[in-house]
């Protein structure tokens, strides 16, 4: 990377050269923590030696404790190799849809948009809420999220399903348990990155009012917008405090994006061959449970991974489930 970026005609493209040294950063960082990573473990060897050798173990808990630490930096680090996926290391596009669950659905969604908004902090990565349809009685439609970070794709792509709730509904009078559904859609942000031919006559475009807050012009003019994909029926929105300009941009680039993985998920080339994703958000088609009452649990159905705290999952705690999910991925490319 160092040799290219020596090359004559390197800025030639900026937005290339910038990509070019932002991976080189991304290595950097890598190498320098995977080398003070070693140096710790060495210094505990260190010190265990001399322990060891004086017959003082007055600092074993100190020892223990550091080694634990360095241990689960060794674990995260061993963890970003294993994102090798071809988008991988883009920024992520997260939708929320509500299911099957009325109301308490439309809650469960607000609550898992909450959940990655958490989650995408404490990893230090930027948010962008592009869409958001609000409920007239509790809880979102549906919503947008850009999420950028180096990584953001490779670590939230296997958060793409359905999830369940199970809980008594705070919406039933009777103090009933309800079951809602949610589904997740996860796509990598490259619609600035391939050249995807959408012919015009394939879109139906929708202008109308923001129904967000905020914003000198939001709700007094018709900035939002809707983009139908008409032979998918992929159906794109963006509505925040910007332009329409901005916001049909941001949609065409999310549409781009959705088209380009729906392609290739189905191994088709031509845009027209594709038929859309028919799954259904509802029972059965779950990849993992979030349980309330009578006990508290989060399940994920595909790794068998099971988290009791299920306060810390909904405040962002979602390491785990990823981890297992990515080194399952990793051994069944093994076996193959």
């Amino acid at each position: 990377m160092e040799q290219e970026m020596l090359k004559s005609g390197f800025w030639d493209s900026p937005d290339d050269a910038q990509k070019l040294m932002k991976q080189k950063k991304h290595l950097e960082n890598e190498l320098e923590q995977y080398e003070s990573l070693c140096k710790g473990f060495d210094d505990i060897s260190d010190m265990i030696e001399l322990a060891e050798e004086y017959d003082d173990y007055s600092e074993a808990k100190n020892i223990i404790k550091e080694y634990k630490r360095l241990s689960e930096e060794m674990k995260d680090l061993e963890l970003s190799r294993l994102l090798t996926g071809k988008y991988d290391d883009k920024d992520a596009i997260l939708s929320i849809h509500a299911g099957t669950g009325g109301v308490d659905a439309m809650d469960w969604a607000e609550m898992l948009m909450r959940m990655y908004l958490r989650y995408t902090d404490q990893h230090g990565f930027k948010t962008d809420v592009v869409d958001i349809q609000n409920d007239t009685l509790a809880g979102i439609k549906s919503c947008t999220i850009v999420i950028s970070g180096i990584n953001a794709y490779g670590y939230l792509r296997s958060e793409t399903g359905v999830h369940r709730l199970v809980r008594i509904s705070p919406f039933n009078s009777a103090g009933k348990r309800q079951t809602s559904f949610a589904a997740v859609e996860v796509v990598p942000d490259i619609g600035d990155s391939i050249e995807i031919n959408i012919d015009p006559k394939d879109l139906k475009i929708d202008t109308y009012r923001s129904s967000g807050a905020g914003g000198q012009h939001v709700n007094t003019t018709d900035s939002a917008i809707r983009i139908t994909h008409l032979p998918t029926n992929i159906v794109v929105t963006c509505q925040n405090e910007r332009s329409q300009l901005y916001n049909k941009e941001m949609a065409m680039k999310i549409l781009a994006s959705r088209l380009q993985q729906l392609a290739e998920a189905e191994h088709k080339e031509s845009l027209d061959e594709l038929k859309g994703d028919m799954s259904q958000v509802t029972w059965g088609a779950q990849i993992r449970s979030y349980v309330f009452q009578p006990y508290t649990m989060v399940k994920d159905h595909r790794t068998n991974v099971e988290v009791g705290n299920i306060s810390a999952v909904m405040d962002g705690s979602l390491d785990e489930f990823i981890k297992a999910k990515l080194t399952q991925e990793a051994k069944e490319s093994c076996v193959q």
